[in-house]
């Protein structure tokens, strides 16, 4: 129901994407999603990869400040609407989503996303049918 993603905290100067990104391709590591958010400091990076545990290491080991957390990932049929009618029924649930993001993989909708409340989003997930992803089930639509 929830995949591995990492965040990275990159200071907001030339270069520092960069080398988190070298690092990937270094370490064959594939990226399938990613996000940034900012302060006027430092951003935070999220990434969905291929091999989550061995990123983390490759990254402390360089020095780069990162964790790895479990998010939600639920798989949408490729029609307009659907990601408003997920969210929806977390709304209604009284549940709030601390940040979100989206792409297209293998036709489907994919929406990462982190709450509030975990076990009340476990159990509307599973009430309200919605299919989710894990690490496995998301690394094979690539």
């Amino acid at each position: 129901m929830t995949v591995q993603q990492i965040s990275i905290f990159v200071e907001n100067k030339s270069g520092t994407l960069l080398k988190v990104l070298d690092l990937f391709k270094e370490a064959g590591i594939q990226l399938i999603a990613s996000t940034i958010s900012d302060t006027v400091e430092y951003g935070i990076y999220r990434i969905i990869c291929s091999e989550p545990s061995r990123a983390l290491e490759r990254l402390k080991q360089a020095g780069i400040s990162a964790n790895v957390s479990d998010v939600f990932a639920i798989e949408l049929d490729n029609i307009p609407g659907r990601a408003a009618d997920a969210v929806r029924l977390l709304s209604k649930a009284g549940i709030s989503i601390s940040y979100l993001y989206s792409f297209m993989l293998s036709g489907k909708g994919i929406l990462i996303f982190r709450t509030d409340n975990p076990q009340k989003t476990e159990e509307v997930i599973t009430e309200k049918g919605l299919q989710t992803l894990d690490d496995h089930s998301l690394l094979s639509m690539v």
